[in-house]
């Protein structure tokens, strides 16, 4: 799900609005406030001639016995204006400059790093220009349904597909009440049996705790790697999609496996989900390859790390595609 650059632009008169927006709230606070009770307005140009001389005074002499002083007197002056304010039943910080993200200020960076605000905007942006917020809406854990899945014990003797999917979701639940936990899943079966529609389960769950999730498919990811990778020069977008794979706070990777396997693939693969290693960020990965078949396509260091950090969830039973025209 990479960012275009219209999709940028949008994201930035997105924070424009938002100041602009913010700035006339603040304003219409001001006007109100000055009206109703016109001492306030004393006090804060009495605060504003203070804090003045003060920086009169420090050009001749940076003395913090001056310091002090102006900084005790605009302390009384303060308190005044936030008594008379909480007196006419308004907020101590009414008068404050309004923002939606008070860490970046709504400029989206603090210092030169994206804020975490910025992120979330860019992935709610892409979710809502993409079908993805439609199929969150549709696939989440209120309309999961267990009975898709048999509860008969299988002929190998293992637990019922329904006993089986029971464990998977108290996993996932646990996961999220635990997130962000720096853990990781995979989710191993056979295509239909509901890998894709759990991802987007707790994709939804994640997004709705204020974190960043960013679902791709394997395909999708590979292909705008190998176009960062071999086009000539990269743009704002690019490099903030590149940001987001390795730094949203979860990151799903779907049916790993589907794509043509090949050493770029391979190395791609390891730089990324090493990264978010070390990141400490989450990941999940569905596939449909088995245990072995995972082994034998991939490299060795990355079975080893997926061993080692990730927790294997195997999903058993019907294809839930013809089982949903028997139960619906």
């Amino acid at each position: 799900m990479p960012l275009s650059k219209n999709e940028y632009q949008e994201i930035n008169r997105l924070y424009e609005d938002r100041r602009l927006s913010n700035f006339h709230i603040h304003e219409q606070r001001k006007k109100e406030i000055y009206n109703k009770i016109p001492r306030v307005r004393e006090l804060e140009q009495e605060i504003a001639h203070n804090s003045i001389s003060l920086g009169k005074k420090l050009i001749i002499t940076d003395q913090p016995s001056v310091r002090e002083e102006y900084k005790n007197r605009n302390a009384i002056l303060l308190a005044e204006k936030q008594k008379l304010l909480s007196e006419n039943g308004y907020p101590a910080d009414y008068l404050e400059p309004v923002y939606h993200c008070k860490h970046c200020k709504d400029t989206g960076y603090i210092g030169q790093e994206r804020c975490h605000c910025f992120q979330q905007a860019l992935i709610q942006l892409l979710y809502s220009n993409s079908n993805m917020e439609k199929i969150l809406e549709r696939e989440n854990f209120n309309t999961f349904r267990e009975d898709y899945y048999s509860d008969q014990m299988t002929p190998k003797g293992l637990p019922s597909p329904r006993a089986n999917i029971r464990k998977v979701l108290q996993h996932c639940h646990r996961f999220i009440s635990r997130f962000p936990n720096h853990e990781n899943i995979l989710f191993q079966g056979s295509t239909g049996v509901g890998k894709t529609f759990l991802s987007h389960c707790i994709a939804k769950e994640i997004m709705d705790k204020g974190y960043t999730c960013m679902y791709i498919t394997s395909f999708g990811l590979f292909d705008f790697l190998a176009g960062q990778t071999f086009q000539k020069g990269s743009d704002q977008s690019t490099k903030l999609s590149l940001d987001l794979i390795f730094q949203c706070d979860l990151l799903i990777i779907d049916d790993l496996g589907t794509e043509m396997i090949n050493k770029f693939v391979v190395s791609q693969l390891f730089q990324c989900l090493n990264e978010r290693l070390i990141q400490e960020k989450s990941t999940i990965i569905s596939t449909n390859l088995s245990l072995e078949e995972f082994r034998n396509a991939y490299s060795e260091r990355i079975f080893s790390r997926i061993i080692e950090h990730y927790s294997w969830h195997k999903i058993y039973g019907d294809d839930i595609r013809f089982r949903k025209s028997n139960l619906t």
